[in-house]
């Protein structure tokens, strides 16, 4: 028989770490049955046409589809369809979006047979063993299943069509889980994101979360965690993401792997880990400040600043010690800074969560996730609804839509609010401009607040802007708002422009530089000579330096040189050096 796991990624860069578990732990468990299973990786962005003719051409007996918050509307969608080209085709789902409801779901979709529980190698493989025996067994396909733990199915309609839900599996050891990327070929993997876990589970109880649900947590043997790294250092994977709950949870465990990855770097790999921040120590932040810039970046959930917020999300923090941890590491210049923050959350209105905004803020991350809650099928915030007011979407992602401490209308401002930071924080493309701006507001959130304010009075939400036309709105802003700042706008906007590109194009705040052009061949005719700012360009001519670098004249007339073969490793602008221009 041939079996067909089915990912359906939110972009092509992201894998699917679920179903290359399930495919290596059957492989390995009946490996003397040899079943036949492949993996089918597609995205929410390819139509519904291409991936059924894809799944029909691959003709499996049974396919399972991964399912999560932002792929399950397409996976129904599927769900229709794929019977009439298929019909003999048993379809099986599993995965955080359907492990809550199997009932109400099977009820609902009658053409699937069955949803596996939560964790699903242990599942999986026990269906593959049922199936294998179904043709030397009469009758095995209607009777079989209830000797599989860890599933809801159907019986067949000759059998009355019952629901009936087996008992839950035990935790997973992690040790018996063989390497799940151990044959994926080096083209399958490049330029993309593979996912990667050396513990499940996870220590707290956050009301929202549904890894809350499970609190033991397991670890997975640090020798085999090391050699599963070298897989990827030796074969220079572009970035590892860590999907460990709370990897630093265990303190010698996470400097363990820190250790084994900053003495075995390879200058390419990147691993990205979500921590708590609280739970760094001395002994951490020390071997941190020892790695490659770019390395390792660190994900840290706040979420909220609010004690009573906190409390009653039945989550632990020490806010001291994460503004003092997140400092320190800031501190070192060489790791990435991801720091969250969730809208929506109880005893927290529009003003409270502008404070934690501004807390976390002035935090100086490299980036500032506003996040709005989601409430999940099977999580205790779901089970708290009436308790807090809160209204929200029925359908993925099942965003917060109000509380009692938020309205509608508070959500719709933080939207905005939350466009902006993404454009003008986030992406790191206006960072002098906006550490300027800063100064003209007494809070943080004020200036995102007052570009969003533009944005909708403009016009000029839910556009495509090009990275240019986003400069030319800021400049058209403080042209209008703030008219006695244009000039220094007009200076950070250029810099902050030609810090990421070597724009041939001059957006219209830019000034008009023909006056300078002798000084700047002669300062390339000079540099040809000395290679005084521009070290690693030798071979290359006076003119093929003014082509590969830049320029810029500000209105203090100081001048800058943009050097684009050399970037920071951290926000990948060009290095930048004042210089002198001769006369």
């Amino acid at each position: 028989m041939n079996y067909l796991l089915i990912a359906i990624n939110a972009k092509y860069i992201h894998s699917n770490l679920g179903i290359y578990c399930l495919k290596a732990y059957a492989d390995q468990e009946l490996e003397g049955c040899k079943p036949r299973i492949s993996i089918g990786e597609y995205t929410i962005n390819h139509s519904r046409q291409w991936i059924l003719a894809d799944i029909y051409e691959k003709n499996p007996d049974v396919v399972g589809f991964s399912c999560y918050i932002w792929n399950i509307e397409y996976v129904t969608c599927l769900l229709q369809d794929l019977p009439k080209i298929l019909p003999n085709t048993r379809i099986w789902l599993g995965g955080p979006e359907v492990s809550y409801n199997g009932p109400e779901l099977l009820r609902k979709f009658p053409q699937v047979t069955g949803i596996m529980i939560g964790e699903g190698e242990e599942a999986f493989a026990g269906l593959i063993r049922h199936y294998q025996q179904e043709t030397a067994e009469k009758g095995k396909e209607e009777t079989g299943f209830e000797n599989i733990p860890g599933i809801v199915y159907r019986l067949p309609q000759s059998l009355g069509g019952e629901i009936r839900m087996n008992p839950g599996l035990p935790p997973m050891d992690l040790n018996r889980l063989p390497f799940p990327y151990k044959d994926l070929k080096k083209e399958a993997f490049a330029h993309r994101i593979l996912y990667y876990e050396s513990s499940r589970g996870c220590p707290y109880s956050c009301s929202y979360c549904l890894s809350s649900i499970e609190r033991t947590v397991r670890f997975r043997d640090l020798d085999l965690v090391k050699q599963e790294l070298q897989f990827f250092l030796d074969r220079k994977v572009d970035q590892v993401k860590f999907v460990d709950r709370t990897f630093n949870c265990r303190k010698s465990h996470a400097l363990e792997i820190w250790s084994y990855i900053l003495e075995h770097d390879n200058g390419v790999t990147n691993f990205h880990f979500e921590i708590a921040a609280d739970c760094l120590n001395e002994e951490a932040v020390a071997l941190l400040e020892k790695m490659r810039p770019g390395l390792i970046q660190l994900e840290i959930g706040i979420q909220s600043t609010n004690p009573e917020t906190i409390t009653a999300i039945r989550r632990t923090m020490d806010l001291e010690k994460v503004e003092r941890m997140v400092a320190k590491v800031r501190a070192g210049r060489n790791i990435h800074q991801h720091l969250d923050l969730i809208a929506g959350l109880p005893f927290e209105g529009f003003e409270r969560f502008c404070h934690s905004f501004d807390q976390v803020y002035r935090m100086k991350p490299d980036q500032l996730q506003l996040g709005f809650l989601k409430v999940l099928k099977g999580s205790y915030m779901e089970e708290q609804k009436e308790t807090y007011d809160l209204l929200a979407g029925e359908l993925p992602p099942y965003e917060v839509l109000s509380t009692r401490w938020l309205s509608f209308q508070d959500v719709l401002k933080l939207k905005q609010i939350e466009e902006m930071v993404e454009i003008y924080y986030n992406s790191g493309q206006f960072a002098q401009t906006i550490e300027y701006l800063e100064t003209l507001f007494s809070r943080p959130i004020q200036l995102f607040e007052a570009l969003a304010h533009w944005y909708k009075s403009q016009n000029l939400s839910e556009i495509g802007h090009s990275r240019q036309a986003r400069y030319e709105i800021v400049f058209q802003w403080i042209k209008t708002q703030f008219p006695q700042e244009t000039e220094r706008v007009r200076d950070t906007l250029t810099v902050d422009l030609y810090l990421r590109e070597n724009a041939k194009s001059r957006p219209v705040f830019a000034r008009d530089l023909s006056k300078w052009r002798d000084p700047f061949r002669r300062f390339y005719q000079t540099e040809q000579k000395t290679w005084q700012f521009l070290k690693g360009y030798e071979g290359f001519d006076s003119k093929q330096l003014a082509n590969m670098t830049h320029i810029e004249v500000l209105s203090d007339e100081t001048a800058f040189l943009f050097d684009y073969k050399n970037r920071d490793p951290l926000s990948h602008n060009a290095s930048m050096f004042a210089i002198c221009l001769p006369g």
